[in-house]
């Protein structure tokens, strides 16, 4: 193996599915409204939420999956939603 051997990736980690994953395994939860949604341009849809933690309002989206999108009454604007976040950076979250 040559020196540049040693620096390089077996496999290419794809960062959301890492943030994910820490949010799976350190992540708290909490209660959270969906504000609004949208279909992006690639016929994505988004859902906007709020969640409240200490006082402070965090607004964040996340694109719902094919799971997520059969059951769209949970996510229309006004559902109660659950919200998993990082207690350490209480800005990085996803929906439950």
């Amino acid at each position: 193996m040559g020196i540049f051997g040693m620096f390089k990736r077996s496999e290419k980690i794809d960062p959301e599915a890492e943030r994910r994953r820490l949010l799976l395994d350190i992540g708290r939860i909490t209660d959270g409204r969906i504000i609004d949604n949208e279909i992006n341009a690639r016929g994505e849809e988004i859902v906007f939420y709020l969640y409240t933690l200490n006082g402070v309002d965090f607004e964040s989206s996340e694109l719902l999956t094919e799971e997520q999108k059969s059951d769209p009454l949970k996510y229309a604007p006004g559902a109660k939603v659950g919200v998993r976040y990082d207690p350490r950076n209480q800005g990085n979250s996803m929906l439950v």
